[in-house]
């Protein structure tokens, strides 16, 4: 870790190593913008995880820049006092304390902000949609001055850098980009002119907060859309910005209408976006952060080798793992829990209105979820050795419980490691390696192939029993179906390459669509049917767009409002959405229609009067992120 490790030098702010957590929503803000004590924990805990610089989320500069009720805000001299919490406890910690400042534009609603979003043109977020204000020369003028007072605000709550926010599609990006901005006056046509709102905004908040004040700007250097930004325009629009005082640029990429870009998903090769900052590194001179889906220490040191950039942002990877990086400088590596980028953690924020991440169940509950010593230490068995199980035995013994785990299978694990085997989602494997590492470390005593029954706990004789047994697939009974074409979703999902038929795959949720891609991409023709009106329902949004695009790419045949009628030994009935029934002839049948809860032993448990848990499919078949959290709330309370 060398060159991570290295120091760093900004206008005279010192960087003690290379890392830098980037502005990253929590939403863990009051509906009225006020911070809490989880708020301020949050980002203690991050500081204290040894990253040189943490930034705290986008903060609005006026009230109809919110995109959420929950967004933090800078708006107001009321919010310095919140803001300075944060900006204390980051510095508390030895890290410097950056603030991002933005306005979303056309990106947000009238459901949040009560009133038609402002925009540089008469264009709809695409989206989210919605009319929009046109924004007029005085509205402008009003809002270039609120990005100077919140930068004033920033200076006096205590923060080292501000940021100015200029990407993903927010509003100095929709009047950077002709995407956005078809304006025929001074404020669109040409890079300067679709620069100037840019350029007054920097030259405020320069003004406000003096010549020697680090300050740092956001671009999306690619856009991916029609007359969206390229790196060579973006190159142009900072040569523009700099002159007019950036000291360092934030390199990164999407808007609405390419989210992907923006948090990227699995699908998307680790350090995706470090050959745009390297390109603006080289042909401007001046030094740039690197993001997107940094997750690695050693990738991580790799770019800062290279000169890819100066300084590497790694945001989901410290929602992961707060100590990811004094874990890397200490060697610590198998202890590292890595975000495996499902997104969980953006997913959770449209869906529940904060920040949860599928391998860090204590993230937003810092406090409350702290692992304390056991009052009294007991005999713990945990039976099946799958997310749930082997998450909620590490836990309990690091508390100093007794715990003994049996798994029935050949190794630990579970249908984490069914998931693992599609291409794209490798990286589970690093969160089953995580789990393994810490079941060792802490001592718990584990048995393979060990099928526990009634009789093997009347044996063991523990103080209490957690149950994660998991689920078994459910097979639809269908009129003259030839056994021999059924496969079991684990002799697909099983490390070899699979072979090459005319494969139908029932049920297009997850698991459907996940074996769909698998099975297509190595050369099956795959049909998919679901008797619902769309495939994928659960899947988080933005690995569902890439899915179903990919899907398409791959000719599958997906056929909605549909079921199998029959079959016969040449293939299967299907009846469409229309009542119709066509035969289509296949030589592999896959049922992914979900699973049912295996748990045989809870009642003859229970019996014996002996304390008894479930958690995750054994309870009721969801899904590993659920499966992860009760077994982390069991494990810190047994």
């Amino acid at each position: 870790m060398e060159y991570l490790f290295s120091s760093f030098t900004l206008k005279g702010l010192k960087f003690k190593n290379r890392i830098v957590m980037p502005s990253l929503a929590s939403f863990l803000i009051e509906e009225d913008g006020r911070i809490t004590d989880r708020t301020v924990e949050h980002y203690r805990r991050r500081a204290a995880g040894g990253p040189s610089m943490i930034t705290m989320e986008a903060c609005a500069v006026s009230p109809e820049g919110i995109v959420s009720p929950h967004q933090a805000r800078i708006h107001d001299d009321s919010l310095i006092d919140g803001l300075r919490r944060i900006a204390d406890a980051i510095k508390e910690e030895g890290a410097i304390a950056a603030i991002q400042i933005h306005h979303g534009g056309r990106q947000t609603s009238y459901k949040v902000i009560g009133r038609r979003p402002l925009a540089p043109s008469p264009l709809p977020c695409p989206t989210i949609r919605g009319e929009v204000e046109p924004l007029s020369i005085s509205q402008i003028k009003r809002l270039v001055k609120s990005f100077g007072d919140a930068a004033e605000r920033a200076v006096s709550a205590g923060y080292q850098l501000i940021e100015i926010h200029g990407a993903h599609g927010y509003l100095i990006n929709q009047f950077l980009s002709r995407f956005s901005n078809i304006r025929d006056d001074e404020y669109g046509g040409d890079i300067e002119g679709r620069s100037r709102f840019a350029v007054e905004i920097i030259k405020e908040v320069r003004k406000r907060v003096g010549k020697d004040f680090p300050l740092s700007f956001k671009i999306s250097a690619q856009e991916f859309v029609p007359n969206g930004l390229t790196v060579e325009e973006s190159i142009e629009i900072l040569k523009i910005l700099i002159k007019e005082g950036i000291d360092i640029v934030s390199v990164s990429a999407g808007n609405d209408a390419t989210p992907e870009w923006i948090c990227q998903p699995m699908f998307m090769k680790p350090a995706c976006l470090t050959d745009s900052a390297k390109k603006i590194k080289d042909s401007l001179g001046i030094p740039v952060m690197a993001v997107g889906r940094i997750n690695d220490p050693f990738i991580a040191d790799s770019i800062i080798k290279e000169g890819k950039s100066d300084l590497v942002c790694i945001g989901r990877g410290l929602l992961a793992d707060p100590e990811m990086p004094k874990k890397a400088k200490e060697g610590r590596f198998e202890d590292i829990r890595t975000c495996i980028a499902c997104n969980t953690c953006m997913e959770s924020i449209f869906r529940r209105g904060r920040v949860e991440c599928l391998v860090n169940p204590t993230l937003g509950r810092e406090k409350e979820m702290a692992i304390r010593p056991a009052k009294k230490p007991k005999k713990i068995m945990v039976v099946g050795g799958g997310p749930g199980g082997l998450n909620v035995s590490w836990v309990a013994a690091k508390r100093g419980h007794k715990v003994l785990l049996f798994e029935k299978g050949s190794y630990l694990g579970g249908q984490l490691l069914l998931g693992s085997i599609t291409f794209y989602k490798k990286g589970l494997m690093k969160l089953v390696e995580f789990l393994i590492n810490q079941v060792k470390k802490t001592g718990v005593e584990y048995h393979l192939n060990y099928e526990v029954t009634i009789n093997t706990v009347k044996e063991i004789g523990p103080d209490a029993v957690v149950l994660a047994t998991g689920s078994i697939p459910i097979r639809p009974q269908i009129k003259g179906l030839d056994d021999k074409m059924v496969s079991d979703i684990r002799d697909i999902l099983n490390g070899d390459i699979p072979a090459k038929k005319r494969t139908i795959i029932v049920g297009g949720g997850a698991t459907g669509c996940e074996l769909a891609l698998h099975l297509s991409d190595y050369g099956s023709e795959v049909i998919l049917v679901e008797k619902m009106a769309n495939i994928g329902a659960q899947i988080e949004s933005i690995t569902r767009k890439m899915i179903l695009r990919k899907l398409k790419e791959n000719n599958v045949t997906i056929l909605t409002e549909s079921h199998v009628s029959r079959a016969n030994s040449e293939g299967v009935f299907i009846i469409d959405r229309d009542g119709v029934e066509r035969f289509y002839p296949v030589e592999r049948i896959v049922f992914a229609v979900g699973n049912r809860s295996y748990n045989e032993l809870y009642n003859e448990i229970k019996a014996l009067k002996i304390p008894v848990f479930q958690i995750g499919d054994c309870l009721e078949p969801r899904s590993a992120k659920t499966a992860i959290y009760e077994a982390a709330i069991i494990g810190r309370t047994i």
